[in-house]
């Protein structure tokens, strides 16, 4: 281990360069995208575009450089990379750890710095990567079956876990995570081959799907059983989409198309949405990143296979979910118990679970969604769950987490996982780890394309190159969104040429809080987005919630967007009773929240009146340079930096009286 160690200690400078190789992109041939993966909109591959943004970049840029290397020495510490070595006879020693998932924070982390890599390539990085694709295979039985507590000693699991998963192989599907585990592995191989082209990690998760195709299904002689934990699901169409292996895609619909199914397995009932088939749910119920993550998968099989029945499941699942289910934040999963959906309107604020984990699983469906119809309504969701629900679950330091992301807080309850402030690790880690997965592959959501259109679905400064039937343009994008609602973006198409940009007007500018009915704003704003074309007023047909304009583009041409940003106060559907007489105060994207320590005296007594007037102002020494609100009874924060300055009371929604 004195090897892996040294490594570890020089990730921090390896990463610092990560974000600062020359910019480089390539050009994938027309509709190659689309042919892999069934989806008609195809997002812009994160190596196509570079941030330059003073909002993601620095966020990403603390995963890079602190997350990741303090993730990798906790799990040395906590003997992720052991229990590799031990199942593989490399060592000696029983299992390490608490969490029979352990192995997966081991294949997120791997992901993470893969996306990094497709940013800027780095040798130093892809070297340390090696090694740790090197450990992971010194685990791997055989027959390709990777899960190592269960190889080290299939009778002494994980010790917390004894009497749930206990036993052979498979033989404890619904809690073993043993599918889980390879989901996570074959995603993160995905990623690391398209990062650096070598198939090292790739054969290894290649061998384990194998494997799977062998032991699971309808044939003679198989297991007939689904997993316990989604997610093989989508890890296996990403293995089907590099090879071409129908295998594989045969095996991800088999999982999906017997949840549900008591002829195929013993129900495990809602918590895992196992209670009836997958095509005949309605509404989003059970523990939330398994939900979210079965309905990704869900949706890439209605893509791939243009299933309508798939289709029309998912679109139910959805308007269920933003029009009953959805916080203000973008969170998801109403109940600590079960790590769970509640009923319908069951929207606690305290007790709220919202993990971070959901949030991430969330902006993966929802980018499938608009890929599969190009409708604005997903990347609002996307929008506000990036700004708010998920960022939170990361501090300003890097170093410290939210597992659950609560929209209330008294500075006693402990509602995450044992603290009533953000914690340094969790003994189950997934959401630190999925944080580091995630946040590296944020550029790959700002743009999408079609054969003659680009789609510019969400505002940060960056250059990008995209490729079109006809022509590859070069686009630069700056604005200091989102504490402003200007941006501006010249286009430069290699050779002029006609196709459509499509740019999104934000729900929020458009006086929509989320789709659907569960949220709304007390009053409307009379301000209307606008946009200009070289300086002249142009107009524009909105299509599916994007300006969209359609000429012959000629190099340099420049479009300047404006979505005015004022103070606006949000309400709640009457159905959710914790809200009522409330309101919460937003700012362009952002949804604000009152912290103790800025109101140390008023706290408990404020309330805001309708006749209240506002003042925002950049604090660029603040928390790390953020618009605050302000009046003469209070200071608001965006939510998704509270709680970076110890433990103290909070709320996001606050007593509202219309006169004082």
């Amino acid at each position: 281990m004195k090897k892996l160690t040294l490594l570890l200690s020089i990730i921090g400078f390896i990463t610092i360069f990560s974000c600062n190789k020359p910019f480089t992109s390539t050009t994938p041939s027309v509709n190659e995208e689309e042919q892999s993966t069934g989806y008609k909109i195809t997002p812009v591959n994160i190596r196509n575009v570079k941030l330059t943004d003073e909002f993601w970049l620095p966020i990403i840029k603390r995963v890079q450089e602190k997350t990741i290397d303090y993730a990798l020495k906790k799990c040395e510490e906590e003997g992720r990379f052991d229990n590799f070595l031990i199942a593989g006879g490399k060592m000696e020693g029983s299992v390490k750890g608490k969490m029979p998932f352990d192995d997966s924070d081991v294949y997120k982390i791997i992901e993470g710095a893969s996306n990094s890599l497709i940013s800027a390539p780095n040798k130093q990085l892809e070297k340390l990567l090696d090694s740790l694709i090197n450990i992971v295979k010194t685990g791997q039985e055989e027959d390709g079956y990777l899960t190592t507590w269960r190889t080290i000693n299939p009778a002494k699991p994980p010790a917390e876990w004894v009497k749930v998963i206990e036993g052979k192989r498979w033989e404890s599907l619904f809690m073993s995570h043993e599918l889980y585990n390879a989901g996570h592995m074959y995603e993160a191989a995905a990623v690391h081959f398209k990062a650096t082209g070598n198939k090292t990690f790739l054969d290894i998760a290649l061998k384990n799907a194998d494997l799977m195709v062998r032991t699971f299904g309808d044939g003679e002689g198989k297991i007939h059983a689904v997993p316990g934990h989604q997610i093989i699901e989508t890890g296996l169409i990403k293995l089907y989409q590099i090879t071409k292996k129908e295998d594989y895609l045969a095996l991800a619909k088999y999982f999906l198309d017997n949840r549900g199914n008591p002829e195929n397995h013993e129900l495990y009932g809602p918590y895992s949405q196992d209670h009836i088939p997958v095509v005949n749910q309605e509404e989003v119920v059970g523990h939330a990143v398994r939900a979210v993550y079965m309905y990704a998968g869900m949706t890439d099989i209605a893509a791939i296979k243009k299933d309508t029945t798939y289709y029309n499941a998912v679109i139910k699942l959805w308007e269920n979910m933003v029009n009953k289910k959805m916080y203000i934040t973008g969170g998801i999963g109403a109940r600590h118990e079960g790590e769970a959906f509640g009923e319908n309107y069951e929207l606690p604020n305290l007790t709220a679970y919202n993990e971070t984990c959901a949030s991430i699983g969330d902006v993966y469906w929802n980018h499938r969604l608009h890929g599969l119809s190009g409708k604005s309504d997903y990347f609002d969701v996307i929008e506000r769950t990036l700004y708010n629900g998920l960022i939170s679950g990361l501090s300003l330091d890097g170093e410290q987490f939210f597992y659950p992301n609560a929209l209330e807080s008294d500075g006693v309850y402990k509602f995450n996982q044992g603290a009533c402030t953000r914690s340094d690790w969790f003994d189950c880690s997934c959401c630190p780890t999925n944080i580091i997965r995630f946040i590296p592959s944020i550029p790959g959501l700002i743009y999408s394309k079609t054969k003659d259109a680009v789609y510019v679905n969400l505002y940060a400064s960056n250059n990008a190159s995209i490729a079109l039937e006809n022509t590859t343009l070069e686009i630069s994008q700056k604005t200091d969104y989102p504490w402003n609602g200007k941006v501006t973006i010249t286009v430069n198409p290699k050779k002029e040429s006609t196709f459509s940009m499509k740019f999104r007007v934000p729900g929020w500018a458009k006086n929509q809080v989320l789709p659907g009915d569960l949220y709304s704003y007390l009053e409307n704003s009379k301000n209307k987005a606008t946009v200009t074309v070289n300086g002249e007023n142009i107009s524009t047909q909105e299509d599916q919630g994007y300006l969209t304009i359609t000429r012959n583009w000629k190099k340099g041409e420049t479009v300047e967007l404006d979505f005015p940003m004022e103070v606006k106060k949000a309400v709640t559907n009457a159905k959710v009773e914790g809200n009522k007489g409330k309101v919460a105060l937003e700012y362009g994207p952002i949804v604000y929240a009152i912290e103790e320590v800025d109101n140390k005296n008023s706290f408990d007594k404020i309330v805001i009146y309708g006749t209240d007037v506002f003042e925002v102002k950049k604090e660029a020494n603040f928390l790390g340079g953020v618009n605050t609100i302000k009046n003469e009874k209070f200071k608001a924060i965006p939510y998704f930096v509270w709680s970076n300055r110890g433990v103290g009371k909070m709320k996001v929604w606050l007593d509202y009286k219309i006169k004082e």
